[in-house]
């Protein structure tokens, strides 16, 4: 697989971007990486790695959108910035799927303006992989769509769905509601309409509402709430885990006995820390458009950024746009 990356969308770019491409290279995750960016910065900081040349390529463009710009305005005024140029390779069918790093606002609109929406989809969504409990979940939308409609929910249920079963060759997979209550009748009206609608529909396993205490409990492998919800859901889950590790740290380090208890409880704080660590997941897929841009942490290091490239190819192989493109044009 060729992937597109925004060389300049990081918080530390454009380090993590190129030391990343590296190491999928040499982890053969995918075929060719395209660093899209400055090439006077990139060229000399690519010099000092190891790599396969022939699956490494600058493609230059000069200017970059910030995270605080504007996102819409930045994506029409900054034509040549490294993510909109990201996308547009994807679009000319130079790359199977376009990273970044960068702006998620921006990132959407380039998206949704260059690569367009699927026909009949009503919006497109940010889809997330979650680790649980026992084993992943998927919960969209993360922050696209602040104001929906229980047809969005219901749409976004159904690319969920999909996407679950191709990333993680899962048939059948089982979607909920994120409501207030695990009861039908709880909940503001869009969410009773979309449970209403969700019941009836023969395109998803629907197995009711999910309450926000068993989000991680893996009861589910599909969670769907408008943009608004799932993004508070989403920083509230990064700053809960993060709080947590600062008091354990805080706490160890207080006497000898405390010290020697988390040398003990060191293989399971490794591995609780494995499977919280953001950087293991790689990034968010913007569902719903007719390309794969794949959104990856603004504090992204060279890690994450390897397991954005990973988790990019695996999308691209997985055939998870075409079957939902072609149920979408059968509606």
């Amino acid at each position: 697989m060729r992937v597109a990356l925004d060389a300049f969308g990081s918080d530390t770019a454009p380090y993590p971007e190129i030391e990343g491409a590296v190491l999928a290279i040499k982890e053969d995750l995918c075929k060719e990486v395209i660093l899209v960016g400055d090439e006077a910065i990139l060229k000399p900081e690519l010099e000092k790695y190891f790599y396969d040349g022939d699956r490494i390529r600058i493609v230059h463009a000069p200017d970059r959108i910030g995270m605080d710009d504007d996102a819409a305005r930045s994506v029409r005024s900054k034509r040549d910035s490294s993510m909109v140029r990201a996308i547009a390779l994807h679009k000319a069918g130079e790359a199977d799927v376009a990273v970044s790093a960068g702006n998620t606002g921006a990132m959407m609109s380039a998206s949704l303006l260059t690569l367009g929406r699927m026909k009949n989809v009503l919006r497109p969504a940010i889809a997330g992989v979650f680790p649980t409990q026992v084993e992943h979940e998927i919960i969209l939308d993360i922050g696209a769509n602040v104001d929906c409609t229980a047809e969005h929910l219901v749409q976004f249920a159904i690319m969920g769905s999909k996407y679950y079963e191709y990333f993680f060759e899962t048939p059948n997979p089982r979607i909920s509601l994120l409501n207030i209550g695990e009861e039908s009748a709880k909940g503001n009206q869009m969410s009773k309409e979309a449970y209403g609608l969700l019941s009836e529909s023969k395109d998803v396993n629907f197995i009711g509402n999910i309450e926000g205490k068993d989000i991680l409990a893996g009861i589910t492998d599909v969670i769907v709430c408008d943009g608004f919800v799932g993004n508070i859901m989403l920083k509230t889950i990064e700053g809960v885990g993060f709080s947590i590790f600062s008091i354990l740290k805080e706490q160890m380090n207080k006497d000898w006995v405390a010290k020697l208890g988390a040398l003990l409880a060191f293989p399971a704080f490794t591995y609780i820390k494995k499977k919280l660590d953001h950087t293991e997941y790689g990034g968010a897929l913007l569902v719903g458009l007719n390309g794969i841009p794949v959104v990856a942490h603004g504090r992204s290091n060279a890690k994450a950024i390897k397991n954005a490239l990973r988790f990019a190819s695996r999308i691209a192989k997985s055939g998870f746009v075409q079957s939902t493109r072609e149920y979408f044009e059968r509606l």
